[in-house]
């Protein structure tokens, strides 16, 4: 028999108003009675991914911070540049749950038989509203963890593994051979580089720190160019002729690197070229972005001939367009590999309440590498 669920449980909330400012908040909320194909989850722990920032604090100033409420009931609250407001319009009035993945134990189910056999489990799950005590989520987006498997080792089993997958099927999907990533000594960088090496994929990693550097050449990265030196260019130049790299995937997103990226991938095939041509190298380079670690204009200073192209590239489109055979491949795997290839390490624990902590938010919001914050909902 379904144990009786809890009533109300408190969630992460974000809201913009109309004046511009943003608040964010814990909300105690009611849950809602399961559908049959349903499963709550006490939620015990969730990764801050700085595609969870985005909802979570938005375009807001950070340097307008104000903090108010009580240690248990904290109130954030900042101010939206009126610029940014427009993009905003469809969020404005709306308090709007965070937390796109995370992990606990279902404490309840819905009728169904494939619900009912989850019971009792540790699962993790994806579909948002994470940063909350507990969640009702379809079965189908949940993940059985191996058993004995706690609840912070799987709960960020979703946007990193798949992601970093995600990366090599579209090299394979589009005719690339070889890959290119930006800010590659974060968890999903890390991920990125040991699957490439048990994959046999070759990979040119993109750091900006020398101890950035280092921890990857540790990990067996072969290939790792430091866009801090002063010879960057060559050096990524050299890596781009070696590996045949001619996709790249940018978490930076503003700034030069993007179209340096490209210059040094044309730059590479035509050490190879038998003929010159006014177009550029008919191969075609390629570079999505996929993250905003940088707010500024992406620079491209086209010299890199007509066969290119820069477009966006997110986890959820990428899952559509390869189905749900696919993706249940892709999840199998990250199951079957938890302790190795996807395991992901965090610097810092904090509760619900404790995620708006003044000093929480501005070390979190850098997100520097080797900083990663997990959420635990239930955490007193």
């Amino acid at each position: 028999m379904t144990p009786t669920p809890p009533r109300t449980g408190l969630q992460l909330r974000s809201l913009v108003k109309p004046d511009g400012e943003l608040e964010v908040s814990l909300v105690e909320t009611e849950l809602p009675a399961l559908a049959p194909d349903e499963v709550l989850i006490r939620i015990e722990a969730t990764p801050i991914n700085p595609s969870d920032l985005g909802l979570l604090f938005g375009p807001a100033d950070l340097g307008t911070l104000r903090f108010s409420g009580s240690d248990t009931q904290p109130v954030v609250t900042a101010q939206i540049p009126e610029r940014a407001m427009r993009v905003l319009s469809q969020r404005i009035g709306q308090s709007m749950p965070v937390g796109n993945e995370g992990a606990g134990v279902v404490v309840a189910a819905g009728e169904s038989p494939a619900a009912q056999a989850l019971l009792g489990k540790t699962v993790a799950a994806i579909g948002g509203a994470m940063y909350s005590q507990y969640r009702s989520i379809p079965v189908d987006q949940c993940l059985v963890l191996p058993d004995g498997t706690p609840p912070i080792a799987g709960a960020s089993c979703f946007v990193n593994p798949l992601t970093s997958l995600g990366m090599t099927e579209t090299m394979r999907l589009e005719g690339h051979k070889a890959i290119v990533h930006t800010a590659a000594a974060s968890n999903l960088g890390r991920m990125l580089n040991r699957i490439c090496i048990t994959d046999g994929i070759g990979l040119v990693n993109i750091v900006r720190r020398p101890e950035q550097e280092a921890l990857l050449r540790a990990e067996g990265a072969r290939y790792v160019c430091n866009s801090s030196s002063p010879d960057f260019l060559a050096e990524l130049t050299d890596a781009l002729a070696a590996t045949g790299a001619t996709i790249a995937f940018d978490a930076i997103g503003g700034g030069k690197l993007a179209g340096q990226i490209l210059g040094c991938m044309e730059a590479a095939v035509n050490r190879t070229a038998t003929e010159y041509s006014r177009y550029g190298s008919n191969v075609h380079k390629q570079v999505y972005l996929y993250g905003n670690l940088d707010l500024a204009p992406t620079e491209i200073s086209r010299g890199f001939g007509m066969a290119w192209g820069v477009g966006g590239w997110l986890l959820f489109p990428f899952l559509n367009r390869v189905g749900p055979e696919r993706t249940r491949e892709l999840k199998q795997r990250v199951v079957n590999e938890l302790k190795t290839t996807f395991a992901s390490d965090h610097s810092h624990e904090v509760s619900l309440a404790g995620a708006l902590k003044p000093e929480a938010i501005a070390d979190y919001s850098r997100r520097a590498t080797q900083s990663k914050y997990l959420i635990l909902p239930n955490r007193a």
